[in-house]
């Protein structure tokens, strides 16, 4: 009986040691990050908000995918042609496609998501304004018809930004685009746990281990979407910068997404943490007027709104690190195809008592200016203080309404009148890759109430221009027709760049893998 019982607490000793083991087993393959914001809305097509965006890359795949040279590859697409006349374009599939319930992707499901995507998207809207039909000949192939030939296909399928045209079931994809998805079935490299879901707690991803990667290395958006960890979690609940980064100090998380700009330097001295470079270029921060109220409805308001907004005082408050941030005015990121100067003097060589002689002209008639203020998203919320005093100092009335970020970005979509739950003005920040096409930046719809971007600027002649660069193939015709668009921009005033930066990210030593994306993209990533 002794010996029996000395085996007993031998054995429940080792179980219990081997019970303490597991979870630092487990967490060895568990990668846990603390994204930039809260994840409230789980359709990527339904908002342009980046955590809807990264989001939809864990659990979706794209047809083409851009890489950190902003060259189009394919992803998702096997092989492709394109008739003589360049109004057919055929696609064929790669094998092994397969969503996470089992069932496998098709041409159909394809059309379906992009027709979904189209209603949706600036850059789909356009598109499909040259679209005449689609159809799927065999389950591999999905086929594009154009009324007439247009030359930015790729680059519309390959767009990696808000809104991906991400491909789901058609059975979701089916879903009235202006009505928000409630399954989330995707085919990409994790699969959503939604029954661990918890908006404001956590998200949790899981390996999809049926998934077939490329075998190009990854690159941007393109490449091999390799998984190297079990789970994914998300940490939604973790919003104080200076508690992120004592977490990630500790080891009780291994990436912070969007470090706040006063711990850079404590991070960058911290032996056990890195600053993984993963963009070629940076974010553009951005000042969105509503066209539709008073008294943005005046071209001559909004105008002496642009020509108080300086960039500098914006960069300088929210970042404050010099070699982070510099000021650009140029809608289209400096050092792209499309980014100069051109026609930027309202803003670029204004100062403060233009703006005040704009003001004064316009017949302004004292209408507070409701301004949505973001708490609990730090890349961005010192910006609305900054507006709110330039704009006070140039003879403005404002009204500084705090809300968390999921609240602003529902809001934002509402187009009430200010003062009947609307607002008049938000600011935000876009990956390069969203905005330096004239064709792609959202701002620059001004199709009015159709326009795919919350502000609905409307403007016949900035709209014509951009159908004149859609149907444009020759480099130096397009090159002439950006430089028209950013003018007339910046004439109407859609919105205010207000200068560019780099966000950093910060991790632990031991996670390996980082690769230039553009974006906040959490695959090939190994933990040590």
């Amino acid at each position: 009986m002794r010996v029996f019982n000395r085996l007993v607490t031998a054995a429940a000793l080792s179980a219990c040691l081997l019970g303490a083991a597991l979870p630092a087993l487990a967490q060895s393959n568990v990668l846990r990050i603390v994204p930039h914001s809260n994840l409230a809305i789980l359709d990527p097509i339904w908002t342009t908000a980046y955590m809807s965006r990264n989001h939809g890359y864990m659990i979706y795949d794209t047809l083409f995918g851009t890489d950190e040279n902003a060259k189009i590859k394919p992803q998702m697409v096997e092989s492709w042609t394109e008739s003589g006349d360049h109004r057919l374009w055929t696609f064929k599939l790669r094998k092994g496609l397969e969503f996470h319930d089992g069932k496998p992707v098709t041409g159909d499901d394809v059309i379906a998501s992009l027709g979904r995507w189209g209603k949706r998207d600036a850059l789909g809207q356009a598109l499909f304004t040259f679209v005449q039909r689609m159809d799927s000949p065999t389950p591999d192939t999905f086929r594009i018809f154009l009324g007439e030939a247009c030359g930015f296909v790729l680059e519309a399928l390959g767009k990696p930004g808000s809104s991906v045209p991400f491909i789901m079931p058609k059975r979701v994809a089916d879903t009235d685009a202006f009505k928000q998805i409630e399954d989330y079935t995707g085919s990409g490299p994790y699969v959503f746990k939604k029954d661990e879901f918890k908006p404001g707690d956590k998200a949790v991803y899981l390996k999809n281990t049926k998934y077939v990667a490329r075998s190009e290395p990854p690159s941007g958006t393109a490449g091999g979407k390799n998984v190297y960890v079990d789970r994914v979690e998300w940490n939604l609940a973790l919003r104080d910068a200076q508690a992120q980064v004592n977490a990630l100090q500790k080891g009780e998380v291994d990436i912070i997404e969007a470090l706040g700009f006063d711990f850079y330097e404590t991070v960058k001295a911290d032996t056990t943490l890195q600053l993984p470079k993963y963009a070629t270029y940076g974010l553009q921060y951005m000042a969105r007027f509503n066209h539709l109220h008073k008294p943005f409805d005046n071209v001559k308001v909004r105008q002496a709104a642009l020509a108080a907004m300086s960039q500098e005082p914006f960069l300088r408050a929210q970042v404050g690190v010099k070699e982070l941030y510099h000021a650009c005015y140029s809608m289209f990121i400096c050092g792209t195809p499309y980014g100069g100067t051109v026609g930027s003097d309202i803003q670029g060589k204004s100062n403060m008592k233009k703006a005040q002689e704009l003001l004064k002209a316009s017949g302004y008639d004292g209408t507070p200016i409701v301004i949505m203020k973001p708490t609990d998203l730090a890349a961005i919320q010192k910006l609305p203080d900054v507006a709110a005093q330039l704009l006070r100092q140039a003879g403005f009335k404002v009204d500084l309404q705090a809300m968390d970020w999921q609240t602003l970005v529902s809001r934002r979509a509402k187009k009430d009148a200010p003062d009947k739950g609307g607002w008049h003005m938000f600011l935000t920040s876009w990956t390069a890759f969203d905005v330096w096409n004239p064709i792609g930046n959202p701002a620059l719809d001004s199709r009015g109430e159709k326009s795919t971007w919350f502000g609905w600027a409307t403007d016949e002649k900035l709209a014509d221009l951009r159908t004149q660069l859609m149907r444009a193939t020759d480099p130096a015709i397009k090159k002439k027709l950006g430089e028209q668009i950013q003018t007339r921009a910046f004439e109407i005033a859609t919105h205010a760049p207000l200068g560019e930066y780099d966000q950093p990210m910060a991790a632990r030593k031991n996670i390996s893998g980082f690769f230039v994306t553009n974006g906040n993209i959490y695959w090939n990533l190994k933990k040590n």
